[in-house]
């Protein structure tokens, strides 16, 4: 059986504001490595708010959650980041591409943060990530010469520069219409299948969610399928 790269365990979360209002109640799962699941529910169930956790981006919450069998709750900031950079993959429904950079340069900034490769390594990484997404020949064009559903691809190759344990992404497919989606889709079930990749992808898309290896189901803050 696969190893489990993510797990959570008896998470909670509150706001206070003013009033204390709980919004995650004792989720508990894990996901093993390889996985492709999707994260659904109503808007307002609380999956935004478990995925800023997951990713280590929100610290204030109560019970546990494991990266790579590493304990990774209460650790400081900086041990975070590291975390971050290393082992956690981003894909937004924005694509939040620099439109000073070209798309290899884009690609590149998560590498070139984390230092652990030359220039020339991480551009070749670079190159194969786009290749593997079929957008190499835009590599030097700037971002705002770029479809939509191209933009998320380049997103989507940027998320894979470091080799990461696991790709989250937040609604991904949200600002696309219905063949970029399918597109976008179909580069992640491909990681899955070729590279072995990890995916957790909060969608409010049914169809999307639907086809996945297995959907988290919330209501309400709390997990009612998975």
């Amino acid at each position: 059986m696969s190893p489990i790269v993510l797990q959570a365990k008896n998470i909670s979360k509150e706001f206070h504001d003013p009033t204390t209002i709980q919004v995650l109640f004792d989720i508990d799962f894990s996901i093993r490595r390889g996985e492709f699941v999707s994260v659904t529910g109503k808007s307002g169930c609380g999956k935004s708010t478990l995925l800023y956790i997951l990713s280590t981006m929100d610290t204030d919450y109560s019970g546990e959650l494991f990266i790579d069998n590493q304990l990774v709750t209460g650790k400081k900031e900086k041990e975070l980041a590291k975390i971050r950079n290393e082992k956690i993959g981003f894909v937004f429904q924005f694509h939040y591409l620099l439109n000073e950079f070209n798309v290899l340069r884009n690609v590149m900034l998560p590498g070139l943060k984390l230092n652990q490769l030359t220039q020339e390594e991480i551009e070749f990484r670079a190159m194969e990530k786009l290749k593997i997404l079929g957008i190499e020949k835009e590599a030097l064009k700037m971002p705002n010469q770029l479809s939509g559903g191209q933009k998320q691809r380049v997103a989507i190759a940027r998320s894979l520069i470091n080799d990461p344990l696991i790709i989250m992404g937040d609604e991904p497919t949200g600002n696309l219409d219905k063949k970029n989606s399918n597109i976008v889709f179909d580069v992640f079930k491909e990681l899955t299948h070729t590279m072995n990749q990890t995916l957790l992808i909060v969608t409010h898309d049914q169809e999307f969610a639907n086809n996945t290896d297995r959907i988290i189901d919330m209501e309400d803050g709390r997990i009612i399928s998975s």
